[in-house]
């Protein structure tokens, strides 16, 4: 699968920009700035394929998840959903397109109602867009989807505080696939589970994607858990994605130096291997997401930097089978 491939593509994102005003003062305010938090993010998402979306906290991947979903404002650029640009469309227009795009948070008790039982969360979908009008096709629903993610079915009459972090997510992912949709959003998933239970949600994701032929889109900062489950993986740092190639081409062949570092940075289970390895560490800290530097983001902290990096914005172009913003690839 290829970026230039948009025929088949379920989502398509063209230099979205979501951009927060910074305001001074107490009675009258006046905006002083802007947070670039996404400042011209392109990917596409075929239909049926897991894009992996990785980088550090902050640089910008669960504000793009919330601009797809329209959950945030975005500021510029196209959000191409099933050949409608849905970017500028309002929320009553956006209503009926959220039964086709939904989402799993990455705190599984966070977003759950701790006052509703657990059959009446995963069963809300239902009622809020008008689907299973009579109460035998909703507990019937409730109860295949209870059990389409492993849960038993006396589940349903208990409160989100009586289940371990695991069983949450699970519910989590109940109720997102409630309404069928085309593209799922997991942001962060398993980030707050235990490292056994994560391997179980991230298989049951995987099961599911494969079954249902979900399009899915896997926000997280654990490259070995985006390794397991994406077909393809972009790299984003301080809202720009730097890179994008298929799984095993970015993890055999990086060629953006803050790919490399990132990969570096994983440590290997072998001691021996750990000691001897080179690796490319990344100095400095990362820069204001207000205040960006100039050119290329990263030139401040690269170790491959030049006076065309300080000067001039590199554009992902195509090296191979990857995209890569970078001039000196």
């Amino acid at each position: 699968m290829t970026e230039s491939n948009t025929e088949s593509a379920l989502l398509e994102v063209r230099d979205l920009k979501v951009h927060f005003p910074v305001h001074e003062g107490v009675l009258i305010q006046r905006q002083v700035g802007s947070v670039k938090a996404v400042d011209g993010v392109s990917f596409t998402l075929q239909r049926g394929e897991t894009f992996g979306l990785v980088g550090e906290s902050g640089c910008g991947k669960s504000t793009t998840a919330l601009a797809v979903l329209k959950m945030v404002n975005v500021s510029g650029g196209q959000i191409i959903f099933e050949g409608q640009d849905i970017a500028t469309l309002n929320e009553s227009a956006m209503h009926p397109l959220r039964k086709r795009m939904q989402m799993v948070y990455q705190d599984p008790f966070g977003s759950l109602n701790p006052r509703m039982k657990v059959g009446d969360i995963i069963g809300e979908p239902l009622v809020v867009h008008g689907v299973s009008r009579r109460s035998s096709e909703y507990k019937q629903r409730v109860r295949q989807l209870i059990d389409q993610v492993g849960l038993l079915p006396d589940m349903a009459g208990r409160y989100p505080h009586e289940f371990s972090g695991g069983q949450r997510q699970r519910i989590g992912i109940a109720r997102a696939l409630a309404l069928n949709p085309a593209l799922l959003i997991c942001d962060e998933p398993v980030s707050a589970l235990d490292v056994s239970i994560q391997a179980q949600v991230v298989n049951l994701l995987m099961d599911l994607q494969r079954d249902l032929n979900l399009t899915v889109l896997f926000i997280a900062h654990d490259l070995s858990v985006v390794r397991h489950i994406s077909d393809r993986i972009g790299v984003m740092y301080l809202g720009k994605i730097v890179e994008i190639a298929p799984r095993d081409e970015l993890f055999d062949h990086p060629r953006h130096p803050y790919t490399r570092a990132l990969l570096d940075a994983v440590p290997v289970p072998n001691p021996i291997i750990e000691a001897g390895r080179a690796q490319q560490l990344i100095r400095g800290e990362v820069p204001s997401v207000r205040n960006p530097p100039a050119g290329c983001h990263f030139q401040p902290r690269c170790p491959l930097a030049d006076s065309r990096c300080r000067e001039q914005r590199p554009v992902l172009t195509s090296h191979g089978l990857a995209s890569v913003a970078c001039h000196n690839v």
